[in-house]
């Protein structure tokens, strides 16, 4: 799987601590390994986010992305669960 960065998530994932970034580092790694691990609970989403899928990136921390075709997708934004949905 090749994965994009949108220039939104850039600006949020500078605003993550350190700790936050390590582990997104962390989950992306194993995205790129399987994108359907039981630990990201990748799953599709509903509204705004029509077409847009969501991995766990530890507790409440999200990223979101969207599948542009067979083996490629860009992440869009990454937050708090509140952040991303409200």
């Amino acid at each position: 799987m090749k994965i994009y960065f949108h220039k939104n998530f850039d600006k949020q994932y500078k605003l993550l601590s350190a700790r936050q970034k390590l582990k997104a580092r962390e989950r992306l790694r194993l995205f790129l390994d399987n994108p359907y691990d039981q630990l990201l609970n990748n799953h599709p989403l509903k509204g705004k986010y029509l077409d847009y899928r969501s991995i766990n990136i530890s507790g409440d921390l999200r990223a979101i992305y969207k599948l542009i075709n067979n083996g490629e997708c860009v992440f869009v934004a990454i937050g708090m669960h509140n952040q991303l949905y409200s």
